[in-house]
């Protein structure tokens, strides 16, 4: 019998997806990479694959767990497996440069940024911007290496001393800062290529925000600003009926790029102007917010994934075999 198999590194953050998977009764397995092997000339089992791993798995041991997931989806792919969220989707869960070239492909404005390796890169970068400006990992995830700078000059202080984050992959990107006049910006959440629904998330006391369940309970992994992730619940609030024609232009950059399961998030400057910042394909999602409008993510994405087995069974055998 074909499974659904869930590639990740952090069980905390597949627990709400297990829950979904049992109330439904769907058949699934978990794939935890970390370290181990891969032994490239042996058949995969069938089944439909869900790859979650996170951009920010090095930050809890797991230095290699998104290169050898890597492998593993090249591997599945290669022998016709169901694979939602696979190659593409890692190559643009770890690299943010990647992300805005595809955005920008498909007309979706991204907030100027510089990619830069080296100490006096990363300044020269910042002297070409205008105004404020903010510093993040290209690696990311988590809020990585996310500062807000007033100048150059307190950008050279911060890379100078202790306090300076190194990216796991070297690339620091230096970034315009898009200032909203309300402290909110917009994530979008999409499973099977549709829209879920959307989530307006308060700023107000920092921008490193993490909507799962684990970064409720004071996990540090997820840290919003310096203050504990016990206060931010009440931050992430589902909108009812929300429509943007942007939508329609992240239903065809998802699909151009084989991602099934994702959220964007956006942010809107002083003038209206609407800009995307991030795409996470390792979306989770907030247990409040969701309680209070009665919209859960895990299960539809178990949902989602239970058609996708199903529809696999209901294929001949021979054929099944090859996918």
């Amino acid at each position: 019998m074909s499974r659904i198999y869930v590639i990740h590194e952090n069980d905390a953050w597949v627990e709400p997806l297990r829950a979904a998977f049992n109330e439904s009764e769907l058949p699934f397995d978990e794939w935890f990479i970390d370290d181990g092997t891969l032994d490239l000339s042996t058949t995969p089992p069938p089944g439909v694959f869900y790859n979650r791993m996170s951009a920010s798995s090095h930050t809890r041991g797991h230095r290699y767990a998104a290169e050898l997931t890597g492998g593993v989806l090249a591997w599945l792919e290669s022998h016709g497996r169901r694979v939602v969220n696979g190659g593409r989707a890692l190559q643009l869960e770890i690299s943010k440069m990647a992300q805005y070239a595809a955005l920008a492909r498909h007309g979706i404005r991204v907030p100027r940024t510089i990619a830069a390796v080296g100490r006096d890169a990363i300044v020269q970068a910042a002297r070409t911007m205008q105004g404020r400006f903010i510093t993040k990992h290209n690696r990311a995830g988590k809020g990585l290496g996310v500062r807000l700078f007033d100048d150059v000059a307190a950008l050279e202080r911060y890379v100078d001393g202790d306090a300076f984050e190194a990216p796991v992959d070297g690339v620091t990107l230096v970034q315009q800062y898009v200032e909203a006049p309300e402290p909110f910006i917009t994530r979008v959440e999409f499973i099977g290529g549709k829209l879920l629904y959307a989530v307006r998330v308060d700023t107000s006391l920092g921008f490193e925000l993490c909507p799962a369940d684990a970064c409720q309970i004071g996990d540090l992994a997820c840290p919003v600003g310096e203050t504990p992730a016990v206060a931010a619940a009440p931050r992430f609030r589902i909108i009812d009926g929300f429509s943007h024609p942007i939508v329609d232009r992240y239903r065809r950059f998802l699909a151009d790029n084989d991602i099934g399961i994702a959220g964007i998030e956006f942010i809107a400057d002083r003038a209206g102007e609407l800009y995307t910042y991030d795409v996470n394909t390792n979306t989770n999602y907030n247990p409040d917010a969701e309680r209070e409008a009665g919209i859960f993510g895990m299960r539809a994405i178990a949902a989602y994934l239970g058609d996708e087995l199903r529809a696999l069974e209901r294929r001949p055998l021979h054929s099944r075999a090859a996918a």
